[in-house]
């Protein structure tokens, strides 16, 4: 199978997912989403990983992060992945993989199409049943970001309300609920591939744009539109990174709180 997309550009803003060997619920316990959750922190601290979003299901994770150059999304990623499998391992007294080989990006453009790649991600665990509202997964970033804690935060609030268009934390955190409520009426919390299989996301300007800087990266993909709205997809070779998995068929409703 082809191996996943990993391309980075400084500036950009990056949809990334990670799901877990052969598809396994080795996060099914929330003491593991916190473990993760906290080499997520220890990046953000000491690479200055900047952190837009985040959700940590059973089996795979999501991370909306804006590429600040140096590689530094790259050492985040081994840092995180490396030290969550030592740490489960020994834990468990478990060898062999805890990840997949490697983690999938899409680029995605500010505005409206990181918008709804902000939604998609809060609504993962809608979309797996296991909760009604994102305010009520305790290992997603939509609680940080409407509820701020005081120590140990993850995501950068006036970053990500300047990527979205707002001028202040505040109108940001506002509209972002908005957003959210519209979707859960609007019942459109169903599973978006190209979130977790393109390249890029956007505008089909954006998306050329994207593949010309990645020049070679890129010469065989195609550009599609994936929407009524225009969104469009620089697609990655059939099989690259399908089938990201989601916790529906998973046992842990009653598990949770371990």
């Amino acid at each position: 199978m082809p191996r996943a997309n990993r391309h980075f550009l400084p500036g950009r803003l990056w949809h990334i997912t990670h799901r877990c060997h052969e598809r396994t619920f080795l996060l099914k316990f929330a003491r593991d989403r916190r473990a993760w959750l906290g080499w997520l922190f220890e990046a953000k601290k000491r690479m200055g990983l900047c952190v837009l979003n985040y959700a940590v299901t059973s089996n795979h994770i999501h991370l909306l992060v804006k590429d600040g150059g140096g590689e530094v999304i790259a050492r985040s990623m081994q840092l995180i992945a490396g030290r969550m499998g030592q740490q489960y391992n020994l834990r468990k007294k478990r060898q062999g993989a805890f990840w997949e080989d490697r983690y999938h990006a899409t680029a995605v453009e500010s505005d409206e199409h990181l918008r709804r790649c902000l939604v998609y991600i809060d609504l993962n665990m809608v979309r797996a049943g296991v909760v009604k509202h994102p305010a009520e997964w305790a290992h997603g970033g939509y609680r940080e970001i409407q509820y701020p804690p005081q120590r140990g935060r993850i995501v950068d609030l006036a970053e990500l309300a300047r990527q979205c268009g707002f001028d202040s934390v505040e109108r940001f955190q506002r509209a972002h609920r908005e957003w959210v409520e519209e979707e859960l009426i609007l019942d459109r919390s169903r599973r978006d591939a190209r979130w977790s299989e393109a390249i890029a996301v956007g505008s089909h300007a954006f998306v050329e744009e994207i593949k010309r800087e990645l020049a070679h990266k890129a010469k065989y993909r195609s550009i599609d539109e994936v929407d009524a709205e225009g969104a469009c997809a620089l697609r990655e070779p059939a099989g690259a990174y399908t089938g990201i998995s989601s916790p529906e068929k998973g046992d842990i409703r009653v598990k949770n709180t371990a």
